[in-house]
Parts: C-alpha cells; structure tokens; sequence
C-alpha cells in the first residue's frame, strides 16, 4: 500500500486526477463472469463505477508486488473483470519486493498482461527494491533517488498518455 500512497502522491503533485483502484476494495470475487457480459445497468454498482472510471482514464499507473515471483492474484482478478475499457490507454509498470530486485519479475509478466489487456506499456519500469527502506508507512521516500527516479518515469508516461489521448480523439481507435 505504501507503494500505491507514494505514486498517488507524486501524480497528484503533477495535477493528475488519481482514481485508486484497490483490489481489496473492489472484491468482486473470483472471476465467473466480466463486466461486459452482464446486460446493460445489471453489472453490480461498484462493478460499474469502476467500469466507468476505466472508460473515462487517460492512462494507469499499475502498482504490483511480487506474488511468488509473479503478479499478485487479487491484482490480476480485479483487471480481468474488464477488457475493451483498457484500449489503446498506456500503463506505467510500478513494482515493488522486499528485497533487491524490486519486484522485476512480476513486472516482466505483468507488462505481458497489459499488452493483452490492450494497454501499450510504456518502456520504463519503476522498480522499488527493499520498499521496507525505500519507503515509509505514508508512503514518504525513505531514498533520495526515488524521486528523481519518478519523475523520469511520470514525463515518459505522460507522453505516451498525451500522444495516444491525440490519437483516439482526431482518429479515433482501430476497433
């Protein structure tokens, strides 16, 4: 969590609207059935409020911890929910480990999971190795490095969100 708070915070100082999707809080239980399959205004309210801030994001900053050297699962069921919301909308890649790697590995898979989702990755990965000291429980730096660090990660970013918004809006998307 502490993760997220620090993103949440470095996006914010950059006039970013932040819309916090946490799988704890949106538990809508083991996937059986994607938002898309329910009949129009049946989906379950918070199901469609989610469903509506997706349609409506300029891009996402995915936060993940390393889960067994993969992507964590709650993360990974909340996303599946959902699918032609995502298109053609960049994500940012943050991940995170106790230890040194900084959660690289899932990182890895979960940028194969974006892709197939529809969101083009950005190339950048954020990594925050040994989070226990790299951040505090607010989500307060604890390293000097990290905030030169993000805010590398956010310009490039917010480039790829900025070209792809131009995009879908004089052309539209190609499906």
């Amino acid at each position: 969590m502490k993760a997220a708070r620090f993103m949440i915070d470095q996006l914010q100082q950059r006039n970013h609207e932040v819309i916090f999707a946490d799988a704890k809080e949106h538990d809508f239980g083991i996937l059986d059935r994607m938002y898309k399959e329910y009949e129009k205004g049946q989906a379950p309210a918070k199901m469609e409020e989610l469903a509506d801030h997706i349609r409506t994001a300029d891009g996402f900053v995915v936060v993940a911890g390393e889960y067994n050297h993969s992507i964590q699962p709650g993360l990974s069921n909340l996303m599946d929910h959902y699918l032609e919301e995502y298109f053609f909308r960049p994500a940012g890649i943050v991940s995170y480990s106790p230890g040194g790697f900084g959660g690289v590995r899932a990182a890895i898979q979960l940028r194969a999971f974006l892709s197939e989702m529809g969101m083009p990755t950005i190339s950048s990965i954020f990594a925050i190795s040994k989070i226990g000291d790299s951040l505090d429980e607010s989500g307060a730096s604890l390293a000097s490095d990290l905030t030169k660090r993000v805010g590398q990660f956010l310009d490039e970013f917010e480039w790829y969100e900025e070209a792809l918004q131009r995009q879908r809006k004089e052309k539209g998307t190609p499906f």
